[in-house]
């Protein structure tokens, strides 16, 4: 499961994103609103967590934005203790849940699986095709009986691809999508984390293939 994290304090934002990567969770980790919401349109989310108080635009102001223009993504806010005011505001803009700080990690992690329980409605947590099967929340990639656990990175890549089947992604798009816009990875390390999915989609006998086009990109397609 893929989340957006928006926190302006360094320290809380360490804490948190080390809490969800333990547990499992794919996190992008930002410091201010308008990072923010960039990232929201920019990528695909399971659930976004966005603290109210942050510079450049303030959470319930990137809620706004993104209900306004039909993100249905489900939202946890992060509010200060005493600040009933934002809570309703929050609501009433469309967020999920809202958590006050400071909080218990293990209380912040129980609503992050309620919020993701809600999302399962709409987005599969099983992702499909032709005989292959990736299973997102134990990062397991099938076919039939046989299957194989993911690494992070790979299990990511291979999400990517497959919620954008018929779509060619750039390398460049893979690298931002998958690695995020912050990091320090370089296009041959998409090559290379491709090269690794195609050896696993071949020791599971898969008709699945990852095609590429010079110059295009990449996309999930079934063989031959």
């Amino acid at each position: 499961m893929k989340l957006l994290y928006a926190e302006d304090e360094p320290a809380m934002a360490e804490a948190v994103v080390d809490i969800l990567t333990y547990h499992n969770y794919l996190v992008d980790a930002v410091a201010d609103g308008e990072e923010a919401l960039a990232y929201a349109q920019g990528e695909d989310y399971d659930g976004v967590i966005l603290d109210i108080m942050m510079p450049k635009l303030d959470g319930l102001e990137v809620l706004r934005r993104l209900r306004a223009a039909g993100d249905r993504t489900p939202v946890l806010l992060l509010t200060a203790k005493g600040e009933v005011e934002d809570r309703i505001a929050g609501l009433d803009l469309g967020a999920d849940d809202y958590l006050p700080k400071p909080f218990a990690m293990g209380e912040l992690l129980a609503r992050v699986r309620a919020m993701l329980r809600r999302r399962e409605e709409f987005v599969p947590e099983t992702l499909r095709c032709g005989d292959v099967a990736l299973h997102v929340a134990s990062f397991q990639l099938s076919r039939g009986e046989e299957r194989v656990t993911l690494p992070k990175l790979e299990c990511r890549l291979m999400e990517t691809l497959l919620r954008n089947q018929g779509i060619y992604l750039s390398s460049e798009d893979l690298l931002v999508k998958v690695w995020g816009y912050d990091t320090e990875a370089e296009v041959g390390t998409v090559w290379v984390y491709l090269s690794y999915l195609r050896k696993r989609l071949a020791k599971l006998g898969s008709q699945v293939v990852i095609r590429g086009r010079r110059g295009v990109g990449y996309t999930l397609e079934v063989g031959p």
